[in-house]
C-alpha cells in the first residue's frame, strides 16, 4: 500500500525508476499510457520490431512531442537491457524471445517484468530460480489475470484461510477448443472487415476463444501458488459470482471440482450458449473454507455469498485493466524488491493437442491457429507423457500423424535440440522433474 508514497521519495531524490519496455502492443501501450501520468516513473527506452509503430502507438496514448523526442526508440533488446534502466518489461508475447531477454536481463542485474506470460509458462520457474540466485525481481505483470489471481491467494492464506479454488472467468464453449482464426471473429459477434479494420489479430483472439490462454494463465497461476492443476485439464463449469461457493468445491461436498486446492476457469456461457447469471468473464476470483464455526458465522454476519453449508465463501474482482495497472509490478519490484507472482515450482504445464486429424510432414503454427490448442496438464503427468509444450509448438514439422484431440509429443516433430529456448526448457524440465 505504499508503492506511490516510496515512489514520490524517488522523485524528490532525482532517482527515478527507469525502465525499458520490450514489445509496444496493446498491452504495452496501455502501460505506456499511464506513464505520464506518474510522476517518478520514466520509459526512457522502447524496444519494438518496428520503431515507427511504437512512436505511433506513444501519440496514440497521449505522449506529447517533447517525451516521444526524449525517448530511443529501436530493435536492439540487448543494447535496451544494458542501458541505465532498472527494470525490464518483456511484452512480445514470443515465448523463445520472452526467454531470451529475461535471461539477458538477469544477466545484467535488471529486474524483470513478465507480462510475457507464455514464455512464463514455458519455463518460467527456472528463470525465476536463476533470477532469485542473481538477487533480482522475476514478476509476473500485474493487472493481467495471473498476478491478480496469485494475489487474492495470497491474501487468503495470510488471512488463515484455505484456498479451495482460484482462477479466472472466460467465454467458452466445448466447441472452441476446434476453432480456427478463420472463424474466431463470429463467436466474438465481429465480420472480418471489421476485426481488420480495428488492427485485431486472428490468431491471437483466437488463442484466448480456443481455452489456450486460459491453460497459460491458470499453468503461471499454479506454479506461482502452489495450487494443484486437475488431472484431466481445465472443465470451464459455467458458473456465477454468486454461485462460486456452491460450484468451486469439491464433488464430495456437492461441487464441480475433484478435490480442494485447485485452479480452475469459470465460464460464462451456459452449455447451451445462454449468458450465465452475474458471469466473472472479465474477472478474477478465490473461493476459501472458513477454518472453524465462528468464522463461518462471520461470513453470515458480513453478508458473504456462500454455499448452504456457510462453509465455503468466494471473493472476486469483476474486471482487470491489463497494463494499465502494470506500474504495481514495475514499481513494486523497484522500490520494495518483491514480485507481484512468481513461479516457485513446476506443478502446471500446458500441452499441444491437435485440433483436427494432423499429418506426418504438417508444420505446427502455435496457439491460437490451425493446428493446435492448448491443454492444461499436471506438470509430472505432461513429463511423463513426454507432451510437446504449446510454446514450442510453432514452426516445427510433424514426423508422424496425430489423431483429432490427442497431445502433439515431443517424438512426433522434429525439433532443433540446440535452440536456446528448447535447451532452456529441457534443463527446466530435468531440474524440476524430481
Amino acid at each position: 500500500m505504499n508503492l506511490h508514497h516510496l515512489l514520490e521519495k524517488r522523485r524528490v531524490a532525482g532517482k527515478p525508476v527507469r525502465v525499458a519496455l520490450i514489445g509496444a502492443g496493446k498491452f504495452g501501450s496501455m502501460f505506456l499510457s499511464q506513464v505520464p501520468h506518474t510522476p517518478g516513473l520514466e520509459v526512457p527506452v522502447i524496444v519494438d520490431l518496428d520503431p515507427e509503430r511504437a512512436r505511433d502507438a506513444c501519440r496514440t496514448v497521449g505522449w506529447d512531442d517533447a517525451r516521444i523526442a526524449a525517448t530511443t526508440f529501436t530493435k536492439d533488446g540487448a543494447a535496451a537491457i544494458a542501458g541505465n534502466v532498472e527494470v525490464i518489461v518483456e511484452a512480445t508475447g514470443n515465448p523463445s524471445v520472452g526467454i531470451r531477454h529475461a535471461r539477458a536481463a538477469i544477466a545484467a542485474g535488471k529486474h524483470i517484468v513478465m507480462v510475457n506470460v507464455e514464455a512464463d509458462v514455458l519455463a518460467g520457474p527456472l528463470l525465476a530460480d536463476e533470477a532469485r540466485k542473481a538477487g533480482v525481481v522475476y514478476s509476473l505483470a500485474y493487472g493481467d489475470q495471473p498476478a491478480l489471481t496469485a494475489e487474492m491467494v495470497d491474501w487468503a492464506r495470510a488471512t488463515g484461510f484455505k484456498v479451495v479454488a482460484a482462477g479466472k472467468g472466460t467465454k467458452y464453449l466445448p466447441i472452441y477448443h476446434d476453432v480456427t482464426p478463420a472463424g474466431v471473429w463470429g463467436h466474438y459477434g465481429l465480420t472480418a472487415a471489421e476485426a481488420q479494420s480495428a488492427g485485431m489479430n486472428p490468431q491471437m483472439f483466437n488463442s484466448f476463444l480456443d481455452g489456450t490462454k486460459s491453460a497459460i494463465e491458470m499453468a503461471a497461476i499454479a506454479n506461482a501458488t502452489g495450487l494443484d492443476v486437475p488431472s484431466t485439464g481445465l472443465l470451464f463449469p459455467p458458473c456465477g459470482v454468486d454461485d462460486l461457493p456452491h460450484v468451486m468445491r469439491p464433488t464430495d461436498k456437492g461441487g464441480a471440482l475433484e478435490k480442494s486446492g485447485v485452479v480452475e476457469v469459470v465460464s460464462s456461457l451456459e452449455r447451451d450458449g445462454r449468458p450465465v447469471f452475474r458471469d466473472l468473464r472479465w474477472g478474477v476470483y478465490v473461493v476459501l473454507e472458513a477454518p472453524n464455526d465462528y468464522a463461518a458465522d462471520c461470513f453470515r454476519q458480513y453478508g458473504l455469498k456462500t454455499d448452504s453449508s456457510g462453509r465455503y465463501a468466494a471473493m472476486y474482482k469483476p474486471y482487470h485493466l491489463i497494463g494499465l495497472e502494470l506500474n504495481i509490478s514495475v514499481l513494486s519490484a523497484a522500490l520494495r524488491g518483491e514480485p507481484t507472482g512468481q513461479p516457485q515450482g513446476f506443478r502446471g504445464d500446458v500441452a499441444a493437442v491437435a485440433k483436427k486429424n494432423l499429418r506426418a510432414g504438417e508444420m505446427l503454427d502455435g496457439e491460437g491457429g490451425y493446428t493446435v490448442w492448448g491443454k492444461l496438464m499436471p506438470a509430472a503427468e505432461s513429463l511423463k507423457t513426454g507432451a510437446l509444450p504449446i510454446g514450442l509448438a510453432h514452426h516445427v514439422k510433424l514426423t508422424r500423424d496425430v489423431a483429432h484431440g490427442a497431445v502433439v509429443r515431443w517424438s512426433d516433430v522434429e525439433i532443433d535440440a540446440k535452440n536456446d529456448a528448447v535447451a532452456f526448457r529441457r534443463a527446466m524440465e530435468a531440474k524440476f522433474s524430481h
